[in-house]
C-alpha cells in the first residue's frame, strides 16, 4: 500500500506555493493514502480476455453518405425570401 506522509504533501505544498498548517497536511496525507490505497483495489480485479480500450462504445459513422443531388426547388425556396437578386438571397450588407 501507498502511504503518504506530511511531509511529501509539505515538499508538493512548497512547489505549488501553496501555504499549509502541519494539520492541514497531516489530513491530507491521510485523505490521499486512503484514496490511493482505495484505487489500488482495481489491480485486484480480473481483466484477463478484456481489450484493451479508451472508449467502452462502437460508435460506427451512424451518418448517411454524403450524395450531391440536383435540388430543383430553388425558385420554390426564393419565393420565400424577403429579397433576392439574381437568383440569390439578398441580405443586408455587414461591412461597409
Amino acid at each position: 500500500m501507498a502511504e503518504i506522509t506530511k511531509e511529501d504533501i509539505q515538499r508538493t505544498a512548497d512547489q505549488a506555493r501553496l501555504a499549509l498548517s502541519d494539520e492541514e497536511a497531516a489530513s491530507f496525507a491521510v485523505q490521499l493514502s486512503e484514496i490511493l490505497s482505495f484505487t489500488e483495489k482495481i489491480n485486484e480485479i480480473n481483466t484477463d480476455g478484456v481489450k484493451p480500450t479508451t472508449n467502452g462504445n462502437q460508435n460506427k459513422n451512424v451518418l448517411r453518405e454524403d450524395k450531391p443531388i440536383k435540388w430543383d426547388k430553388r425558385e420554390e425556396a426564393l419565393n420565400n425570401a424577403p429579397e433576392q437578386e439574381d437568383g440569390q438571397f439578398k441580405v443586408p450588407a455587414i461591412m461597409d
